[in-house]
Parts: C-alpha cells; sequence; structure tokens
C-alpha cells in the first residue's frame, strides 16, 4: 500500500470511531505501531487536528472533514452483497431502507463499478417469508431502541408457554434463527428467546435504564461465560 493512501485511510479510520487507540489502527493497516505514531506525527505536522497522544488513542477534532468517499469496484460489490443478504433476513421496513440506500450508492458509481456490481452472481432469495416472525423481528428492534419493555408469550422446547416480562436488549441472528437478547423480570436473569417460539409481543409504556448487572455489555459478558 502507498503511504498516500495509508494516511488516507488512517484518517478514515479515526473519524469512524470515538477513540482509536494505534494498536487498533496498525492492525487494520497492517503496519507497526512505531509506523502509526509517526504516520499521525506527519499528518499533524500537514494540519490534520488529530488528537490523543501514544498509550490513549486518538480522534479528530471538530470540524475536520474529507471529500465524499468513492467505493472501489470491490467496495461495492460487497456491498451489495450485504445488501441482498440483509434483505433475506430483515423485516420489511429494514430491509426496504437497505435497498434505498443502495440505490443512492448505485446511482454515484462509475459505468464500470456499476455494471460489475449489476451482474454480481450472489442472491439470497426468500421463497417463503416468514411474516410473523418478520412482524416480531421489527417491533423488537423498535423496543430495543426505545428501551421500553415487552410483554411476550413464549413456548419453550418442551412446548410449554409462558408470559414473560423482559427488558429487551438486543436482537441476534445466528444463521438460521433470530434470538432476543433480554433480561427477564420473572428469572431475574437473562434469557435467550428463539423469534420462532414467540407467540406474541406486547410494547409496554414501562422503560428502563442502563441498570447495572443488567446492560447489554452484562448480557454479552454472561454468554461468553457460558
Amino acid at each position: 500500500m502507498r503511504r498516500a493512501d495509508r494516511l488516507f485511510q488512517l484518517v478514515q479510520l479515526v473519524r469512524g470511531r470515538r477513540l482509536t487507540t494505534a494498536g487498533f489502527l496498525a492492525a487494520r493497516l497492517e503496519v507497526s505501531e512505531r509506523t502509526i505514531y509517526r504516520d499521525i506525527a506527519d499528518l499533524q505536522q500537514q494540519g490534520v487536528p488529530m488528537q490523543g497522544e501514544a498509550g490513549v488513542g486518538y480522534r479528530l477534532g471538530a470540524g475536520f472533514d474529507l471529500p465524499p468517499l468513492m467505493f472501489t469496484q470491490a467496495e461495492a460489490s460487497a456491498l451489495l452483497a450485504s445488501v441482498r443478504v440483509a434483505q433475506a433476513w430483515l423485516d420489511p421496513a429494514m430491509a426496504g431502507d437497505a435497498q434505498a440506500a443502495w440505490g443512492k450508492i448505485f446511482s454515484v458509481l462509475p459505468g464500470a463499478a456499476r455494471a460489475a456490481t449489476d451482474s454480481l452472481p450472489l442472491h439470497a432469495p426468500v421463497l417463503a417469508p416468514d411474516t410473523a416472525l418478520q412482524h416480531h423481528l421489527k417491533l423488537l428492534r423498535e423496543a430495543v431502541q426505545a428501551r421500553c419493555k415487552l410483554r411476550i408469550l413464549y413456548r419453550d422446547l418442551a412446548g410449554q408457554s409462558s408470559e414473560r416480562v423482559v427488558w429487551p436488549l438486543g436482537c441476534f441472528y445466528w444463521g438460521a434463527v433470530w434470538t432476543l437478547g433480554a433480561w427477564c423480570e420473572a428469572r431475574q436473569d437473562f434469557r435467550v428467546f428463539r423469534l420462532d417460539r414467540l407467540q406474541s409481543a406486547q410494547l409496554l409504556e414501562q422503560r428502563f435504564g442502563p441498570e447495572s448487572g443488567r446492560t447489554l455489555a452484562d448480557f454479552l459478558r454472561s454468554v461468553k461465560a457460558r
């Protein structure tokens, strides 16, 4: 990679995150941390407001921006592949947003890149969409974003149904099924619910805050520990 290209990518990586360490940059750009420190010093000398210090992290100062980026043919193809796969497994509303976003990108691609991506031989057709699951997925992701509690009726592996009030923390796709990670008030613990076993879900007016021990980060730690 040319040094000019590396400096440009370094700026892109830093501006896309709140705080970026030299170790992260070195791994992404496949160079040493010493090289990263030297590159950052050079950018600062050129007037790029790169703030931070070694051992802590870096960020871009307010007001700094770069001209709009143009995607390479490979990047455009990767984005189209991601949109096609996502459309197969998202709820219709978000799938539509993904398609609309791709349309904006496609409209500004150079002719050769447009032709290459338009003929991309990668598809993810859905022959029989599960409308109930799609409806639940939309409701659950909206509940997660709004931090609203849910009342759900859930059928377990043995076929037994139970009603729960849960704090929805995140929706996870495992390649075959969608699940909801949540804090269950009845069990006073984290639980994972498969969306294909969800019989009903009702959005409640009650909201929940980031209570210690019941956050998404806590949930992920508990999953990792198991």
